[in-house]
C-alpha cells in the first residue's frame, strides 16, 4: 500500500518549454495576464471613462490634482473595490466548481448542489428582513451557509454513510429546505421597503463593494481556494473513483468532506458579500477543462483566474449596458445557460470523458 501511495505521488513532471517555464505554468501565466488586461479595461470604461494609460498612472500613484483627481477617485474608490470583489467571488466559484465536479465525478455538479448557497441566502435575507446592518447581513449569510453544510453532514451520517449519492440527495434536500425559508422571508417582507432590497440582494451584485467587503471575502475565499489547491493531486486520484483512490492509499470519504468544507467556505464567503451568483461554478470549469485538460494541478488555478476574469467582464457589462445596473445573477444566467448548452452539444464526449 505504501508503494502504491508513493507511486501516486510521483506524478510525471511536465516538459519544460524553451523559455524555462513548465508547460503547466504557461496557461496560468496567460490567464494571469488576461485577468490584468480585463481589469484594466474594466477600470477604464463606464459613465466616467478614463483612458487606460491614465488608469495605469493612477494605479502607479502618479496623479497630481485637478481633473485627474476626479478620475483617481472613480478608479480607486468606486471601480477598484468592485473589480477586486468580482475577481475573488468569480475565482472562488470557478475553483469550487472544478473541485466539486472532480469529487462527484459529474460535470453537471455546481457549488449550488451542496445547499450552501441557499443557506447563505436565507441568512442574508433574514438579516434584511429584521432591518439589521451590513455586518449582520454578512455574518448571517456566512454562518447560515456553513450551517447548511452542517445540516448536510448530519443528514448523511443519519443514513449511516457519506456516499456520493447520499451527499447529492442530502444537498438537494438541504437546498430545498433553505430555499423554502427564503421564500417565507420574502413573503413576510414589506413589499414597499424590505422586499425590493431582499430581491436585489438575492440576484447578486457587487455594486456595493468596498475595500472592507473585499477584506471580509478575502479570508474565507482564499482559505478555501488554498485548501483545494493543496489537494490538487488528491483530486486527480479521487476523480478516478473511490476504489482506485482507496487502492492508492487515500481515504475517499474524509477527503470528500474536506473538499466539501473548503468549497462551502468559498461559496459562503462569496454569497455573504454579494448575494447569489449562479452558473459561474458550472460553466467556468468546463471552459478551463477544455483548454488545459483534466489535470487539477493546472485546472484549479486556471479555473480561479478564468472565473475572476469572467465575473469582472460580466460586472462591467452589467454597469455599462443600461442606465440602471443589471444584477449579476441575471446576466450570468442569460450568458451561462446558452454557453453551457453549446458546450454540451459540441464537446459532449470530450467533457464527459475528461471529467
Amino acid at each position: 500500500m505504501r508503494d502504491a501511495t508513493r507511486t501516486a505521488r510521483r506524478t510525471p513532471r511536465t516538459p519544460r518549454t524553451r523559455d524555462g517555464l513548465t508547460a503547466a505554468a504557461v496557461p496560468v501565466l496567460v490567464m494571469a495576464v488576461g485577468v490584468v488586461g480585463v481589469g484594466l479595461v474594466a477600470l477604464s470604461v463606464g459613465r466616467f471613462p478614463v483612458p487606460v494609460g491614465d488608469v495605469v498612472q493612477i494605479l502607479a500613484g502618479r496623479v497630481r490634482g485637478g481633473e485627474a483627481a476626479s478620475a483617481e477617485n472613480v478608479v480607486l474608490l468606486v471601480r477598484l473595490p468592485r473589480i477586486l470583489l468580482a475577481l475573488l467571488v468569480g475565482g472562488g466559484l470557478g475553483i469550487a466548481g472544478a473541485a466539486l465536479q472532480a469529487t462527484f465525478r459529474n460535470p453537471l455538479v455546481s457549488p449550488e448542489i451542496i445547499g450552501v448557497s441557499a443557506g447563505a441566502s436565507f441568512g442574508g435575507a433574514l438579516a434584511l428582513l429584521l432591518g439589521l446592518g451590513t455586518v449582520y447581513l454578512v455574518a448571517g449569510a456566512f454562518v447560515c451557509g456553513l450551517g447548511a453544510l452542517a445540516v448536510l453532514f448530519v443528514l448523511t451520517l443519519a443514513r449511516g454513510g457519506a456516499s456520493m449519492l447520499m451527499v447529492v440527495l442530502g444537498g438537494v434536500v438541504t437546498g430545498s429546505f433553505f430555499s423554502a425559508l427564503v421564500s417565507l422571508v420574502t413573503y413576510l417582507a414589506d413589499p414597499y421597503t424590505t422586499l425590493p432590497a431582499i430581491v436585489f440582494w438575492l440576484l447578486g451584485s457587487v455594486a456595493t463593494a468596498t475595500f472592507a467587503k473585499v477584506g471580509v471575502a478575502l479570508v474565507p475565499i482564499l482559505a478555501g481556494a488554498a485548501t483545494l489547491v493543496l489537494l490538487r493531486w488528491r483530486l486527480n486520484v479521487l476523480s478516478l473513483g473511490d476504489e482506485e483512490a482507496a487502492a492508492l492509499g487515500l481515504r475517499p470519504a474524509p477527503l470528500r468532506w474536506v473538499v466539501l468544507g473548503a468549497a462551502a467556505l468559498v461559496v459562503a464567503g462569496g454569497v455573504a458579500v454579494c448575494g447569489v451568483i449562479a452558473w459561474v461554478g458550472l460553466v467556468v470549469p468546463h471552459l478551463a477543462r477544455m483548454w488545459v485538460g483534466p489535470d487539477h494541478r493546472v485546472l484549479l488555478p486556471v479555473s480561479f483566474l478564468l472565473g475572476g476574469a469572467y465575473l469582472i467582464a460580466v460586472d462591467t457589462l452589467a454597469r455599462t449596458a443600461t442606465a440602471a445596473e443589471i444584477p449579476l445573477g441575471v446576466i450570468t444566467a442569460l450568458v451561462g445557460a446558452p454557453v453551457f448548452f453549446v458546450l454540451l452539444r459540441r464537446n459532449r464526449d470530450r467533457i464527459w470523458d475528461s471529467a
